[in-house]
């Protein structure tokens, strides 16, 4: 009886080795499904031919053709074959679980890598559209000093101490990643007074703001330059350059509209790096929460940002 044992579990042990070792990890898993059934076949034919030939030995040299004397299990050859089948199955099983849970393993590491791969080259990015930010400001605002000291304004001392609290602003606040919407209006209002001082009675500026909640926060630099924009390229009309602004925030939403006057002929031109920088960092700081839209009607240029926190 425990030789008949042995060659049983001999033939389980050998046909879930073929399974597990050769048939599942090179025709089943690399999706070669018709060499997989077909030696699979195989084996099982292997398997009922052994286990049968089995039986027979064991009627023939274990019980000495004394079919009264075979144990009841050994009598029905289905069920010892059933049996080894079984633990081939199990076997075979176990091995495709244990795959499936190493594959999804590999594949949340690698995932994991790409995600932390794909925030890199975002920060990056964003890091580079802040350093575009803060060159290209200067130069406009140096450029009014610059016109300034020309005159020998009375104001240029204190557009300098203006500028000073900007520059604070840009080099230091612009490397947060969020900074309080009241520090945003209140650098926006004094970029708005350095440009009055340039302009003189000839620049008119409705900035209208209503802000329900001073605590909300928001990427810094991301309305001065659209400000920034509009006195870039705007002109004059029936002298004078008007700007009308409107901001509005609620517990939930931003809404930011600006209106200036154009030149047609020159519109080309209108929305330089600091309009194509906002709409960029836009899209990678609210994807999905923002609606930046553009108009061009008639002499005026108008643009409407609305963000949902």
């Amino acid at each position: 009886m425990f030789c008949f044992s042995s060659i049983l579990s001999a033939i389980s042990i050998v046909s879930s080795y073929v399974f597990v070792y050769n048939l599942i990890p090179k025709y089943l898993l690399i999706k070669k499904y018709k060499l997989f059934v077909l030696y699979s076949f195989y084996t099982a034919v292997f398997v009922t031919t052994a286990v049968l030939m089995t039986v027979a030995l064991g009627f023939v040299f274990f019980f000495n053709l004394e079919y009264t004397q075979m144990p009841t299990l050994i009598k029905s050859p289905s069920v010892i074959l059933v049996t080894v089948l079984l633990i081939i199955a199990l076997a075979s099983g176990f091995k495709i679980l244990k795959h499936s849970y190493q594959s999804l393993e590999e594949k949340k590491t690698i995932e994991n890598k790409f995600l932390q791969t794909e925030l890199e080259l975002k920060d990056q990015e964003l890091r580079f559209l802040k350093m575009q930010i803060q060159p290209h400001f200067l130069f406009n605002t140096l450029n009014t000093i610059y016109g300034l000291a020309i005159q020998k304004n009375e104001n240029a001392p204190e557009m300098i101490l203006k500028l000073s609290n900007l520059l604070d602003y840009i080099l230091y606040q612009v490397d947060k990643s969020k900074v309080f919407l009241i520090d945003e209006v209140a650098h926006l209002e004094d970029y708005i007074s350095l440009e009055k001082m340039r302009f003189h009675d000839t620049l008119k500026v409705n900035f209208i703001k209503d802000i329900q909640n001073e605590n909300i926060e928001i990427s810094p630099m991301l309305l001065i330059p659209l400000v920034e924009n509009a006195f870039k390229h705007g002109i004059i009309v029936n002298n004078f350059f008007t700007i009308n602004i409107n901001l509005k925030v609620t517990e939930t939403k931003l809404y930011f509209t600006l209106e200036n006057n154009f030149d047609k002929e020159k519109e080309t031109i209108q929305g330089g790096i600091g309009l194509e920088n906002s709409r960029k960092r836009l899209e990678m700081l609210y994807p999905g929460k923002h609606s930046l839209q553009i108009i061009k009607k008639e002499n005026t240029f108008k643009i409407f940002l609305e963000i949902n926190f």
